[in-house]
């Protein structure tokens, strides 16, 4: 059987030095999220990364007055029945382009209330935000266990971002309201919410997250029979109440854990099959009713597979990886 006995890994920092600067940080970022009302006083570095499929735009920059960097992501957002419902009318703008036959070409300019683009601002924002958001190469690593203990875990342990708006959530002091669902049980309860990347409004898109309330399991690695009644409780009641909040049933959700996680605190994700959301590939995700069937078969199942996985050239996983001779840039 799989050890049960929960492995402490993280290293902490002196506490009175973690605690200051997490402080500032949290003092810098609401200080401007209370005043932020335009861009005016945002200046320009550089574009990240910018996706015509997926219409969006990841800018880096600064704010004047403001020590530290910021990032500023643009989402085009999806249309919807009511958007179309109040656009497709006089108050817009149709400006023609070019015209052959029976096909007319324009740009259209609707009603500055539903022009609305989706905005993320970070800030402050680290290195390790503007590595995640840069453009840049990506490899795939077959993760052994070897390499998992030998590599990757040492890079865990020394360097992770923060999961403090993971406990903010998880301890009710922010997102409250959109909580979809909670089982409160601290061994197998979750909180569902919808994840960022949706608007919660448009069901095409339909994307939601359940985190777990146990505190310790960092990622699939982690997870043994200890877990199956988690799993087993996450799939169940995250189905259920999709199904009564939203009318999707179980055989059009797409239920599935990432590796590498894109932070460090055992999390599902709930996609609308027809959605063709970011992370969905082979080299990414794990399909839970896999991952649950997996750990009946073999309890230690994920301690022992081969894993892969995606890593950016720019990460500092992929350097740990480069300096071993693993994985090379062109």
């Amino acid at each position: 059987m799989a050890d049960c006995e929960e492995v402490q890994v993280e290293v902490e920092e002196p506490a009175t030095k973690k605690a200051r600067v997490q402080a500032d940080i949290k003092e810098c970022g609401e200080n401007l999220h209370t005043v932020l009302k335009d861009f005016s006083e945002f200046q320009q570095t550089r574009i990240l990364s910018d996706s015509s499929q997926r219409k969006t735009i990841c800018i880096e920059g600064s704010f004047n007055n403001r020590e530290g960097k910021a990032i500023v992501l643009l989402e085009k957002k999806p249309f919807n029945e009511e958007i179309l419902k109040n656009t497709l009318n006089s108050n817009c703008v149709l400006q023609k382009e070019f015209s052959n036959d029976i096909y007319g070409f324009y740009e259209f300019f609707p009603s500055v209330k539903y022009s609305g683009i989706k905005t993320t601002v970070i800030y402050p924002a680290t290195e390790k935000h503007i590595r995640k958001y840069q453009s840049q190469d990506i490899h795939l690593i077959e993760e052994t266990p070897e390499l998992y203990e030998s590599v990757t875990l040492p890079h865990l342990q020394k360097e992770k971002f923060s999961l403090q708006w993971v406990t903010n959530i998880l301890e009710h002091k922010s997102e409250t309201d959109r909580v979809v669902f909670e089982d409160p049980s601290p061994e197998i309860g979750f909180i569902l919410l919808p994840d960022l990347k949706w608007d919660g409004k448009q069901i095409e898109d339909l994307y939601l997250v359940a985190i777990v309330h146990q505190r310790g399991i960092k990622s699939l690695r982690d997870l043994n029979s200890c877990h199956l009644p988690l799993l087993k409780n996450i799939k169940g009641k995250g189905i259920k109440a999709i199904e009564e909040k939203y009318g999707i049933p179980c055989s059009q959700l797409r239920i599935y854990i990432h590796y590498q996680p894109s932070f460090y605190h055992l999390h599902v994700h709930f996609t609308y099959l027809k959605y063709d959301a970011p992370g969905i590939h082979a080299e990414k995700s794990h399909i839970l009713s896999s991952v649950i069937d997996n750990i009946d078969l073999m309890p230690d199942y994920y301690q022992k597979a081969t894993l892969p996985f995606v890593v950016k050239e720019t990460e500092n996983l992929f350097l740990e990886y480069e300096r071993r001779g693993i994985v090379r840039k062109l």
